[in-house]
């Protein structure tokens, strides 16, 4: 077995998951990159320019047989998996009465159910080296939106499952977090980057006064996923330039 430790990343191929498989891989980690889009994670490889550190594999987490295919793919590779960061997810905006049924059960399938068959298949060898898992949930996950009732449902449940699965397995030395980015420049968030009168409702009410870029998420995951978060277990960390510091009155002054 390698003494380099492994990374499993979904969602690699753009925005947060990108950043985070460079952030691991400067931290001397080989890192695995999945998504759905192979053209994509090959951009990130190649932009990584290790390829002795480095495997893309196309998977759907929301198919277990991609699941299975995956992990055993991973460990035929490397021999080990030592951190896995499940970051894959979409959004479907709409209110209750717009969403399609299809619409809802694809997102919970991708963003709930996509995190439970990763975290499923890959515990075994998590318990081995005693890894760690971090989810990407969202301040989605941990209050409502307007019309997003379905992501809202989706981040919401990311979130108490980061909770539960830390109960089970934390006395197995297993750490199990999640981090809640706020609003973040990403391919999912382009449509409100773009519109300039929705971008500046939102630097009113970050504190910090802009989004926060992928950079900033991947160096937060790589922090609970390392050896100085050892006594951090079922927390979903707020990384969201101080909003959740407001009680949700406007500024006076």
């Amino acid at each position: 077995m390698s003494d380099k430790k492994v990374v499993l990343i979904t969602g690699a191929g753009s925005g947060i998951g990108a950043a985070t498989a460079k952030r691991f891989h400067r931290d001397g980690y080989k890192v695995v990159l999945t998504g759905r889009t192979r053209s994509k994670l090959e951009n990130i490889a190649n932009n990584i320019n290790a390829p002795e550190d480095i495997l893309v594999h196309t998977a759907d987490v929301s198919v277990e047989k991609d699941v299975e295919d995956l992990i055993q793919g991973t460990i035929e590779k490397f021999q080990r998996l030592d951190v896995l960061i499940n970051n894959a997810g979409i959004a479907v905006m709409g209110k209750v009465d717009e969403v399609s049924l299809e619409d809802w059960n694809k997102q919970m399938l991708i963003n709930a159910g996509g995190m439970f068959l990763m975290i499923k298949h890959a515990l075994p060898y998590l318990e081995k080296t005693t890894g760690a898992v971090v989810n990407t949930s969202s301040v989605s996950g941990l209050g409502g939106d307007w019309g997003m009732f379905a992501y809202n449902a989706t981040k919401g449940a990311v979130s108490n499952l980061t909770r539960a699965l830390a109960l089970d397995f934390g006395k197995k030395g297993l750490r199990i977090n999640a981090v809640a980015p706020s609003l973040t420049h990403t391919d999912m968030a382009q449509g409100v980057i773009d519109n300039s009168e929705l971008l500046e409702k939102f630097k009113e009410r970050i504190p910090m006064g802009r989004p926060a870029e992928p950079e900033e998420i991947a160096d937060v995951i790589a922090f609970l996923a390392s050896d100085d978060a050892r006594f951090v277990n079922g927390v979903v960390l707020p990384v969201d330039g101080g909003l959740h510091a407001s009680n949700g009155q406007p500024p006076i002054g």
